[in-house]
């Protein structure tokens, strides 16, 4: 596994900037972490919850999607829980790679820095989408991209346990 995947920099203190960032890392550790994994190995749980790597990379993608696309913009998406399957688990087809999943998760990931570049993390999400404007209060940009950000951190973790116990690799 390429542990090389350098961290922000440190002297960074704009939080739109920090927070767009790190979300730029995390995405890169995720893509670190199954670097190298066969197919299969990609595929099968060692966890008595059943969960697969390329599952939670599903995860991962339409995770980003609900909040940003669905969630801030309201925007219609097709299947916003699309990552879920009949059992209303984590589920990837036959016919998805990891390939295909991770240029989904980067360009995720270039539609969140296009949406969050010059906008105010103050900036309540839309109603509409995810939120419906019932009164309800609507999360922030800043608290959005937190809580997405603190998803990739968790789920890198999870990565780094289950990398381990498929072939031994450890992380950073």
């Amino acid at each position: 596994m390429n542990s090389s995947v350098p961290e922000p920099d440190r002297q960074l203190s704009d939080p739109s900037a920090l927070l767009l960032d790190y979300l730029d890392y995390y995405r890169s550790v995720i893509g670190a972490k199954i670097e190298g994994m066969s197919d299969a190995e990609l595929r099968v749980s060692l966890l008595p919850s059943g969960w697969t790597l390329l599952e939670l990379l599903k995860h991962l993608v339409h995770m980003e999607q609900r909040w940003l696309r669905w969630g801030f913009r309201a925007e219609q998406v097709a299947a916003p829980w699309g990552d879920r399957g009949p059992a209303d688990r984590w589920h990837v087809g036959p016919q998805e790679t990891a390939a295909d999943l991770l240029a989904a998760l980067h360009a995720g990931g270039e539609y969140t820095r296009a949406v969050a570049s010059g906008t105010p993390l103050s900036t309540i999400a839309a109603a509409g989408g995810r939120f419906p404007d019932d009164g309800t209060p609507r999360p922030s940009l800043g608290w959005i991209l937190f809580h997405v950000l603190q998803e990739y951190a968790r789920h890198a973790g999870h990565l780094d346990i289950v990398r381990e116990l498929t072939d031994g690799v450890t992380g950073q």
